[in-house]
């Protein structure tokens, strides 16, 4: 059986593996942005001091501030509107017009953010309270938590709700 032959009749699977492996161009944009974010915001024009707006706390030392958030905000957005392109075209080859489809990715997106923001906090004190772990371990837990939590969140909602 041919490559061609075995994602046609295993399309759902296909689908999910395109939607894992191509997910990381999304990862490569937020990591150049915030380097370039960084080099921009924090670097260049010194926009370090404190910042705090409601779940967003960039007011500890280590944060960068104002910039810190800024390349935060600046990566996330420009990695979500690229992974938006690429889901929609690539993964699912969805017919649904950008503007039917941009906003409940939108509602997708911010969903997700703050579930990122929120989620590794709880998860690292619970390793580290329950189970006595090193924060090094309870800290990849709890970004492997957050990845297969967005995974199991955004591929049913993408392929049944935004790309359909």
């Amino acid at each position: 059986m041919s490559f061609k032959q075995w994602t046609e009749e295993h399309q759902g699977v296909w689908e999910f593996v395109k939607f894992n492996v191509l997910s990381n161009i999304s990862t490569i944009t937020r990591i150049v942005c915030a380097a370039a974010g960084a080099a921009i915001f924090v670097n260049a024009l010194g926009l370090t001091q404190p910042f705090k707006f409601l779940i967003f706390n960039y007011s500890d030392p280590g944060t960068n501030g104002l910039g810190g958030f800024l390349t935060f905000l600046v990566a996330e957005v420009l990695a979500q509107v690229v992974n938006f392109f690429v889901q929609m075209k690539w993964v699912f080859k969805s017919s649904n017009g950008y503007g039917d489809a941009a906003w409940k990715y939108a509602i997708l997106a911010v969903l997700i953010v703050v579930v990122n923001l929120v989620l590794p906090g709880y998860v690292t004190s619970f390793c580290q309270n329950s189970f006595g772990m090193d924060a090094a371990l309870s800290s990849t837990i709890a970004s492997v938590a957050n990845t297969l939590l967005a995974v199991v969140v955004s591929f049913p909602l993408l392929k049944f709700w935004i790309a359909k």
